[in-house]
């Protein structure tokens, strides 16, 4: 008989624990799981790649609306009032959205859907969550909110970090056993295949080095501290270009800082793009500016294509980059991402000796291993 799976998160747009789940559901054997995805608000470039057999739900339909537009405020205010009206009377979803469905297995796919499942009128199910962030980053988490994870049947956390934080905070052997640490599932192939197709809506310069950041647009991922790095840099007189693809509720105030920095003509932000590799292949340096992660899965991409690596010290970059082996770690900070960016351009030979370690390095998992081992939770719950 296959488990009923109830899987909750807020939609399909572009970051890393949406890629992942997608990953993770494209491989998935259909026979053994009847999956139903509950999406906050139908959106996102990962819909199309969400297998058929998955039963895809929503509370909401339409592009996100990161503005304050007068247009967009009554739009907006009913979906946050909707949203939260569900939340806090979950039965009447349940009942009307789910249709009184019962399911063996309730799935918080991201941190932010902790009360969501744990708050469901399903007594009998069994609870699991998914964290990708190291949460005593994550504003509002305190030690008290974070114990409330507890509650969960089993927690899958993406780094060793991560796994420490819960640790440190059980109380019981029997908390410390419900914290599990997962490879993410990443498709190193379908990287390498993508990677081969043309550029397009950007010119690279052959004759100076550039620089790329892959991500969603908001503070975490410190593209802010990237850009004032690169006006000090181009200020010194070291020319070089910066390319930032993703795109994000931010996204507007970064690229007014930008135009405010006075280099519009030395950064680019690309904006979305489905197939952002072909960009990582042909740039020289893959730069990681964040404030805080879990395990940046876009690390691994970088790797799986040998770039040149520069990544701020937050949570999964010293475990995937085998303690600075296989890229430059840097001081989580402006002045630490401006440091290795100088490094950079002033002394690219010392990344030569990352690159012939990052081509003899074998990745610590594979695509069939992570889904096993993912599924081997499920399966024990």
């Amino acid at each position: 008989m296959k488990k009923k799976i109830l899987i909750r998160i807020g939609s399909l747009r572009h970051g890393g624990a949406e890629k992942v789940l997608v990953t993770f559901l494209k491989n998935l054997p259909s026979d053994k799981y009847e999956v139903d995805l509950l999406l906050n608000l139908y959106s996102g470039k990962y819909l199309t790649e969400v297998p058929n057999w998955v039963n895809v739900m929503y509370l909401n339909k339409g592009e996100m609306i990161t503005t304050n537009r007068p247009q967009d405020i009554p739009k907006k205010a009913y979906r946050v009032v909707y949203q939260r009206l569900l939340k806090k009377y979950p039965k009447i979803l349940y009942k009307r959205k789910l249709k009184n469905k019962k399911y063996d297995i309730e799935f918080a796919a991201i941190h932010g859907f902790m009360d969501e499942v744990l708050n469901s009128p399903l007594t009998s199910s069994k609870k699991l969550m998914w964290i990708h962030n190291d949460l005593t980053q994550v504003e509002g988490y305190t030690k008290e909110k974070i114990r409330r994870f507890f509650k969960y049947d089993k927690v899958m956390v993406i780094s060793e970090k991560i796994k420490k934080t819960f640790e440190d905070l059980a109380i019981s052997e029997t908390e410390k056993s419900k914290i599990v640490r997962i490879f993410n599932p990443l498709d190193t192939e379908e990287i390498l295949a993508k990677a081969e197709k043309t550029v397009e809506n950007y010119k690279f310069n052959d004759k100076l080095p550039t620089f790329i950041s892959v991500g969603t647009v908001f503070p975490q991922k410190g593209f802010d501290r990237l850009l004032k790095a690169h006006k000090k840099l181009i200020n010194e007189g070291l020319d070089h270009r910066l390319l930032i693809v993703g795109d994000g509720y931010d996204f507007e105030n970064i690229k007014k800082l930008k135009t405010e920095l006075g280099v519009d003509n030395t950064a680019t932000m690309l904006g979305f793009t489905d197939n952002p590799y072909p960009y990582f292949k042909k740039a020289d340096f893959y730069i990681l500016s964040s404030r805080y992660e879990g395990f940046p899965t876009v690390l691994f991409e970088a790797m799986t294509l040998n770039k040149n690596i520069i990544a701020t010290d937050v949570s999964g970059v010293r475990e995937m980059l085998n303690d600075g082996d296989l890229g430059l770690i840097i001081e989580n900070s402006e002045e630490g991402i401006y440091e290795g960016m100088k490094k950079a351009l002033l002394h690219p030979q010392t990344f030569e000796n990352y690159q012939t370690k990052l081509q003899a390095y074998e990745m610590p998992f594979n695509l069939k291993n992570s889904v096993k081992g993912i599924t081997n939770i499920i399966d024990k719950l």
